[in-house]
């Protein structure tokens, strides 16, 4: 489930325009984007633009031109030569390496940025964070000598020690088991949550978006190609990286045929099969491609009549195979192939198994076109 974002607004705005020319091919970045309170997940292939973009914002890489703003004071503004530098920001980061001196002590790894504290200010701080990520038994041992978790925790709790008015987060839990993931993202999630922190997370986890973003923000080539809550983003009409990222299961070529103004739909011819589909902008002929969820799609074990649905295809089921709670069904429909997702209650009821007969049903909407 996504969090909604704290209401109390403290956003970070920001336009970044950066060049690469001597990269091959060259690279150009150009991000336009306001984060509010709360966790707004930041995701792409690699090459993206993603770790520039965060750079950018933190200090440690100059735009070409653009701004910075948070809480309403400026960072960066090209236009009037202003360009604060990073230790002076505000912004916490956590990078993907996490960056700790391996000669000190968790304890002053933490501690490092609070220089300009009296000793007891200091102590005060650290041993809050310390409490609150839940690593005050390894305040006195080095980062070589405790686990991944807790160099995390570690590195999460040196962010956030300082009180930054926003972070961000490169792939922060990328090396983790499930288990210690979960537990820091509560920890993680409860310490934003009472600060109302903007904050900006590098991910390639499906699961992370779903389990910590109230709003997500897709990257390709340097531009944003999606934007908006985790349930818009993966739903409805998306760009084909999204899709492929997001994990469409069902993905098919084919051609229009005709449209239907009136209904707001098209019929779209794929192998031996039509699907009718949300009206869109594609021409009849031309190629279009077609995205279907496997939680959207409905089995029959019967014929049904009288449905909503406009899609409703008989099948030989290919195969069953169960992962933890889902099953996977594969129905090969006069050669093309659907995946579907249902529950072993449903698998059982239902009597489904290798070479039963059934129909595929799916309602218009839950077919989306998928941008180039």
């Amino acid at each position: 489930m996504s969090h909604p974002a704290p209401a109390q607004s403290a956003p970070l705005r920001f336009r970044i325009q950066k060049s690469f020319h001597q990269a091959t091919p060259p690279f150009f970045v150009d991000v336009n984007a306001e984060v509010q309170p709360g966790i707004t997940m930041l995701f792409g292939h690699s090459g993206s633009g993603k770790t520039t973009l965060l750079r950018c914002l933190a200090g440690l890489l100059a735009p070409d031109r653009g701004f910075v703003e948070l809480n309403g004071q400026k960072f960066f503004d090209s236009e009037a030569s202003l360009d604060i530098p990073a230790s002076q920001r505000q912004i916490g980061f956590v990078f993907q390496d996490l960056a700790l001196f391996p000669h000190l002590s968790s304890e002053d790894n933490i501690a490092y940025g609070l220089f300009r504290l009296s000793d007891e200010q200091r102590r005060g701080r650290v041993d809050r964070v310390l409490e609150a990520f839940r690593i005050s038994h390894v305040k006195n041992r080095h980062p070589g000598s405790i686990s991944g978790g807790e160099q995390q925790r570690v590195a999460l709790a040196r962010a956030l020690v300082t009180d930054p008015q926003a972070l961000l987060l490169d792939e922060p839990l990328s090396a983790l088991d499930p288990a210690t993931k979960s537990l820091i993202m509560d920890d993680l999630l409860a310490w934003i949550s009472e600060r109302r922190l903007p904050v900006l997370y590098v991910t390639h986890s499906r699961d992370e978006v779903f389990a910590l973003g109230h709003s997500v923000i897709a990257l390709e080539s340097g531009k944003v190609i999606a934007r908006g809550s985790p349930r818009d983003v993966f739903s409805g009409h998306r760009h084909q990286s999204v899709a492929e990222w997001g994990g469409v299961e069902n993905v098919f070529v084919g051609q229009v045929e005709a449209h239907h103004s009136l209904q707001g739909t098209m019929t779209v011819h794929t192998g031996q099969i039509e699907l009718e589909v949300p009206l869109g902008r594609a021409p009849v002929s031309e190629s279009v491609r077609v995205g279907i969820s496997a939680s959207d799609i409905l089995l029959a074990s019967q014929e049904p009549r009288g449905l909503s649905a406009r899609n409703v295809i008989s099948g030989e089921i290919h195969s069953v195979e169960q992962r933890d709670a889902t099953v996977i069904i594969k129905i090969d429909c006069k050669g093309t192939t659907f995946e579907a997702h249902v529950t072993p209650a449903a698998v059982e009821s239902l009597h489904l198994q290798k070479g039963s007969t059934v129909w595929v049903v799916i309602k218009t909407h839950s077919c989306f076109l998928i941008e180039r």
